[in-house]
């Protein structure tokens, strides 16, 4: 196919051009009728390209094919058979994944180290989950995705499944090994999901981990806004094979997806495929090695570690453009260096947790922003000792991490309810999800069974500056659970 086009932009340059005199949505007529407060913030060209779908970037009956030109041209770019865009994030194209593959009541293995948009996906659905548990990594305290042999011992434990779900890269950069874990859902003739929302790019340079598609997996969600170059909220879904019928993946996101797409994520996706086929090569070689040379000078610094996953033998694989920088030795937090980064030195990070920080670098970084980055945490190093000391986590041990689904999500979500205290809600049945955010993955959904070592780890880690966003009491004084 012809990748030199970008049927979105080329769309959105042509209505530009035309002139046409809107009488339908949006209701600011490509600015005319926004506040010029707003357009000093934003910016003209933003409004000017807010333009509708349907009678805007192609005609009332969509013969132009604009969306379904571009969809076919990323499906080429990755090797995957269908391409759907979607401008609601990863977090609706996953939900989309989960309904098509299992309906309600019927069951889908899911890693447990899952986001809770995964999560929130099995509340709708009324899936049931099994879970498949993360590899905990005792040397960094925290989790990797599981194995194909945890894959395998789950479908003896549930054989009537409808397929697995599995999480990699991790927020962390840690990898799983999908080709063999693709190979046992096949061996059940089941589809493997791969929520691959962190590896956008991984199709565009052989030195970076597996990409889904080349690794056999069925279907694969990607948020490009987050390593991509795409604006927020913009994430893709792949298909490939027969396991899956797209009619019936069509039918579950119309579901779901908006019927008013924005056409600026939907121009963000069509250019960044055609920035990565025609120069991704070239833009991640100079991203992998700028990621190198952060992780050398960081890990000359006193205090400072950055882990290699894949030596323990835990993580299959890791993400060279995920930095993910230790300061456990520091005797602070990583919450509070990435506060200290942003506040003195205006660099942001994204993931911290009780005794680490991460930086991702992208296409968009060069020897500037990772001087200036690497200068940023030297300082921060340098200042170490006069920073607030690391408040201790009650960390439980990984077994006490998986707490006993004792009811379906959407049942305990949806029934009656109850708020008790912390502590009076051990041995209780939890109707709510609380998630350390990032990576947001939850310590306790909807349906568990909660046990006093995770509540002590959530409010020790509230204590210590860990963000709870979805709980009704983010202070986890009190917790809701299903009513007796």
């Amino acid at each position: 196919m012809d990748h030199s086009k970008a049927p979105v932009l080329d769309a959105l340059r042509s209505y530009r051009e035309s002139k046409q005199l809107s009488f339908l949505p949006p209701g600011h007529k490509q600015g005319r009728g926004a506040d010029p407060r707003v357009i000093d913030v934003l910016g003209p060209d933003v409004f000017a390209s807010d333009v509708i779908l349907m009678n805007g970037l192609d005609d009332r009956s969509m013969t132009k094919g604009v969306l379904a030109e571009a969809e076919r041209l990323m499906a080429d770019a990755v090797d995957a058979d269908k391409a759907y865009f979607s401008t609601c994030g990863s977090s609706l194209s996953v939900k989309t994944c989960i309904i098509t593959v299992a309906g309600p009541g019927e069951k889908l293995l899911v890693s447990r180290n899952a986001h809770k948009s995964v999560i929130a996906g099995l509340i709708i659905s009324g899936v049931r989950p099994v879970w498949v548990h993360p590899r905990w990594d005792a040397k960094w305290q925290l989790a990797h995705p599981p194995s194909p042999e945890d894959v395998r011992d789950a479908f003896s434990r549930a054989p009537d499944a409808k397929g697995m779900l599995l999480i990699t890269p991790t927020d962390y950069g840690a990898c799983a090994a999908i080709r063999k874990t693709a190979q046992i859902c096949h061996e059940h003739d089941r589809p493997l999901i791969v929520d691959e929302a962190w590896g956008a790019h991984l199709p565009f340079h052989p030195a970076l981990p597996a990409w889904a598609m080349d690794a056999d997996a069925d279907l694969c969600v990607t948020s490009v806004h987050k390593m991509g170059a795409g604006l927020e909220q913009g994430s893709v879904y792949h298909l490939q094979g027969s396991r899956v019928d797209h009619r019936v993946l069509e039918a579950r996101a119309d579901l779901l997806g908006t019927t008013s797409p924005s056409s600026l994520v939907f121009a963000g996706l069509d250019g960044w495929r055609r920035q990565m086929v025609e120069h991704g090569h070239a833009l991640l070689d100079k991203a992998i090695h700028l990621a190198a040379s952060v992780r050398e000078r960081l890990s000359e610094l006193p205090g400072v570690r950055i882990p290699d996953f894949t030596e323990s033998g835990l993580a299959d694989d890791q993400d060279p453009l995920k930095v993910v920088v230790d300061v456990a030795e520091l005797g602070v937090s990583g919450y509070t260096v990435n506060e200290w980064l942003r506040e003195h030195r205006k660099v942001d990070v994204g993931l911290s947790d009780h005794r680490r920080f991460a930086a991702q670098i992208t296409v968009a970084d060069d020897e500037a922003t990772v001087e200036e980055l690497v200068a940023a945490v030297r300082a921060a190093v340098q200042r170490a000792d006069d920073l607030p000391r690391a408040k201790p986590i009650d960390l439980p041990d990984p077994g006490e991490l998986e707490l006993e689904q004792a009811q379906l999500p959407r049942d305990a979500f949806f029934g009656p309810a109850e708020h008790v205290d912390a502590d009076k809600a051990v041995g209780r049945i939890a109707a709510e999800t609380i998630s350390p955010y990032p990576p947001g993955v939850p310590a306790i959904l909807p349906g568990e069974v909660i046990t006093q070592p995770v509540v002590d780890y959530l409010r020790s880690g509230r204590e210590a500056g860990m963000y709870l966003p979805d709980p009704a009491d983010p202070e986890v004084r009190t917790i809701r659970v299903t009513a007796r």
